[in-house]
């Protein structure tokens, strides 16, 4: 193969990850935009995004299953069964914790780590139940939402897009002046 036609195949895959990596920035940048109006403009107490909401985990009492720092996607239901993790409303807390007990409308809950069960709670209060754990999202979302490394990163991707764009027009000048 030529170095011409490897520098426009290497320009090509280049261009198609930069692609593949703003689609991606754009619906993570659509979905938080998404859950700031549910939250801030709608005053919801949490976002659903098609039968599922997701919260940071603040305290340890899930240790062993769930660390702080991590994020819960929650599916919500009323429907949930004994020894599944749950996430339930307790005044103006979401609480995170498994279900250790059912019977009818009388529940009770208790984080993995503590020594004493909640105290019972009712089917209403039940938001759903935790069917996936990202560890340490939250800490990277803290990280990566920050406005200087937002605003590097949307910088370092623009910059890559000009110097592919530069590196191809500068190829085709070449190949002209060549002809």
């Amino acid at each position: 193969m030529s170095k011409h036609k490897e520098k426009k195949t290497i320009s090509i895959i280049i261009g198609h990850i930069l692609n593949v990596l703003l689609l991606i920035v754009f619906v993570l940048i659509m979905i938080g935009v998404y859950y700031i109006v549910q939250i801030k403009v709608f005053q919801n107490d949490y976002a659903n995004l098609f039968g599922y909401t997701f919260f940071e985990v603040a305290t340890g009492s899930m240790l062993g299953t769930i660390e702080v720092g991590d994020v819960v996607i929650v599916k919500i239901t009323k429907n949930v069964d004994q020894g599944e993790v749950i996430v339930y409303k307790e005044g103006d807390n979401f609480i995170t914790h498994r279900l250790v007990e059912k019977d009818g409308n009388h529940l009770v809950a208790k984080g993995d780590a503590n020594n004493s069960e909640d105290k019972p709670i009712t089917e209403d209060q039940i938001l759903g139940r935790v069917i996936y754990i990202l560890p340490k999202l939250g800490v990277w979302r803290k990280i990566f939402l920050s406005p200087e490394i937002l605003g590097l990163i949307l910088l370092l991707l623009f910059l890559v897009g000009v110097v592919i764009q530069f590196a191809s027009k500068n190829d085709k000048t070449n190949r002209e002046h060549e002809k």
